[in-house]
């Protein structure tokens, strides 16, 4: 059943998810996976199930392989389902985050910074999919994403605090009244 499956075709994979082919090997299928990239899955592989085929009376379009994953980073991305690589600043790469509590006879914890970082990191990714939703949704007037949209600027505005550990100046949070 898997090992006659063309290029478009949907598939589910017990690890990584949703994920649609690329190219059709000889034993193989490169397929593209909005959590783990592009991997190489052999035919006989019995770890996914295929969700949806393309048409087999579709005209077949030959598109070689760099633009099938431009295409679908676009679209994992136009639906936030791609995160972002985002650096952490070198000087607080293995440190620790203590939060001391004002009483001494508690103890303070500690949490890795990196642990932390990616916590904001994946706040921000998931404020911009909101954002995203926001500025799509078919029932929302102009009027009523103006508003929503002020309202994540303003959360964008308070965690600008966390912009010292950013590596690049590009990533950083930005508030209302500042130009990126």
């Amino acid at each position: 059943m898997t090992s006659n499956l063309s290029v478009g075709t949907r598939i589910d994979h017990d690890r990584y998810g949703e994920g649609v082919i690329g190219k059709v090997n000889m034993v193989s299928y490169d397929i593209y996976f909005a959590r783990g990239g592009k991997v190489e899955i052999l035919k006989s592989n019995k770890d996914f199930k295929v969700l949806e085929q393309p048409d087999s009376d579709a005209p077949v379009v030959n598109i070689d392989v760099e633009s099938i994953q431009a295409l679908l980073v676009q679209t994992l991305d136009k639906f936030g389902m791609l995160q972002e690589v985002v650096p952490l600043g070198e000087k607080y790469i293995g440190g620790k985050l203590l939060i001391q509590p004002a009483n001494p006879s508690l103890a303070p914890k500690e949490i890795p910074i990196e642990a932390f970082f990616h916590k904001i990191v994946m706040l921000r990714d998931r404020l911009r999919v909101l954002e995203q939703n926001i500025n799509s949704h078919p029932k929302l007037s102009d009027e009523e994403k103006v508003d929503l949209q002020q309202y994540i600027t303003r959360v964008y505005g308070s965690l600008t605090t966390f912009n010292i550990l950013f590596k690049n100046k590009e990533q950083y949070f930005v508030g209302a009244g500042v130009e990126k």
